[in-house]
């Protein structure tokens, strides 16, 4: 099925997530309580005030930092072009990302690894928090499955399976694809963003996840890498 995808009706798409607030001291007292029950059985003997780190992955604690997105070319040998919407004012890239979609196709497909289970919810639960309505392409609500335009490589990759997780960089390293985490990993964002103030170094490291994804879909169609000097930054 997905040999039979036009590629240039494919988004590729990345997002960097981060606490919303740069401690557990700046967080309002009752949002503090329902940090500690929300995550209860996640902390093991970690405190609530410990814990805070992490909150970048729930979209009710976090916010969103950058998205990176990625679009095949037309043209032979076929490239990647790349843009990415970050900064400090979560609503604004968002506004910016909703009018990047609303100029493609309502049918567009919109790809990410571990897109469903992560990205694809956090961005729709980060935009309503943020007063955006959906974009076509995010709105999924009285759909059939099949009317979802929402593709996810590691769903491809389960083939069935619901047990387990497999990372990008898994993936990548079978798969004989450059690695995209030759600088920070997941665990940093956060890190980097309140205690290094380097948004740029974090866009980067999205921007080659968005790469790796697209390199892991050409892997899964059998057909060959992209090209590094094929592969632009709007």
């Amino acid at each position: 099925m997905i040999e039979q995808l036009d590629l240039q009706n494919i988004l590729v798409l990345d997002i960097e997530t981060v606490p919303q607030h740069p401690n557990f001291d700046e967080v309002s007292p009752a949002l503090q309580k329902l940090w500690a029950a929300k995550t209860q059985y996640q902390r093991k003997d970690e405190t609530p005030e410990e814990f805070y780190e992490r909150a970048g992955i729930w979209a009710e604690f976090g916010k969103i930092i950058c998205i990176s997105v990625g679009i095949f070319t037309k043209e032979q040998p076929i490239g990647l072009r790349i843009k990415s919407f970050a900064g400090h004012d979560e609503k604004e890239l968002l506004i910016q990302f909703k009018a990047l979609l609303k100029k493609q196709p309502a049918n567009m497909v919109m790809c990410a690894h571990n897109g469903k289970e992560f990205d694809f919810p956090y961005l729709c639960r980060r935009m309503l928090v943020n007063g955006i309505q959906l974009p076509s392409q995010l709105e999924i609500s009285g759909k059939k499955p099949w009317e979802v335009n929402h593709l996810d490589t590691m769903e491809l990759w389960k083939f069935g399976d619901y047990k387990s997780y497999t990372s990008l960089s898994l993936l990548t390293e079978i798969f004989n694809i450059p690695t995209p985490k030759d600088d920070i990993d997941g665990s940093q964002v956060g890190h980097v963003y309140w205690n290094e103030n380097d948004l740029s170094r974090i866009c980067v490291y999205c921007q080659k996840d968005v790469v790796a994804t697209a390199q892991l879909l050409r892997r899964f169609r059998g057909e060959e890498l992209i090209a590094d000097e094929n592969i632009t930054i709007v």
